[in-house]
C-alpha cells in the first residue's frame, strides 16, 4: 500500500469499513437463525461506527484523545484458517471462518497504517480501530469455538 497523504489513508480505511459493513449485512440477510442474524447485524453496525469515526475524524479528536486503549488477547484461531470467498448458502461455520480472516486482515491493516504516520492523533485513531477489529476477531473466534464444541470437536 502506497499512499501519498493521510487523506488517502483515511479514504482507503473508510472504503474498507463500508465493505465490511456490507459483508455483514449480506450474511445477516442469508441467515435463517435469528441469533446469528442479529449477531451479524451487530457486526455491521460496529463497522458503520468505524466508518463514521474515520469520516468525522476532525470533529472527534477530543473523543479519540480520551479513548482508553485495552489489550485484547488474540486466540489466534484465524491464523490456522485459509482464505475463503463468500458464497450464498455457505454453512454457518464457514461464514465464521471467513469473517475471522476478514477481521484478522482488518486488524493487520490498522496496525500497518500506524507505520504510515508519526502524528499522534492519527496513531491513536489507528490504534483504536485496531483494538476494535481485535474485539471483533475475538468475538468471532469465540463463536467458532463454541460452535465447534457443540459439534463435539
Amino acid at each position: 500500500m502506497n499512499f501519498e497523504s493521510i487523506t488517502e489513508i483515511l479514504q482507503y480505511a473508510i472504503e474498507r469499513e463500508k465493505e465490511a459493513a456490507e459483508f455483514y449485512l449480506e450474511i445477516s440477510r442469508q441467515e435463517h437463525f435469528s441469533g446469528a442474524k442479529e449477531t451479524f447485524e451487530a457486526f455491521a453496525a460496529e463497522e458503520r461506527k468505524h466508518q463514521t469515526l474515520l469520516e468525522e475524524f476532525e470533529s472527534n479528536k477530543d473523543k479519540i484523545a480520551a479513548y482508553t486503549l485495552k489489550w485484547i488477547p488474540d486466540m489466534k484461531r484465524s491464523d490456522y484458517m485459509v482464505d475463503m470467498e463468500y458464497e450464498k448458502g455457505m454453512h454457518y461455520v464457514d461464514i465464521l471462518r471467513l469473517a475471522m480472516k476478514r477481521e484478522e486482515k482488518a486488524l493487520l491493516l490498522y496496525n500497518q497504517m500506524q507505520t504510515k504516520t508519526q502524528e499522534e492523533e492519527y496513531l491513536k485513531l489507528f490504534k483504536i480501530l485496531a483494538q476494535e477489529e481485535a474485539k471483533h476477531k475475538r468475538a468471532l473466534e469465540t463463536l467458532y469455538d463454541d460452535y465447534m464444541a457443540e459439534q463435539g470437536d
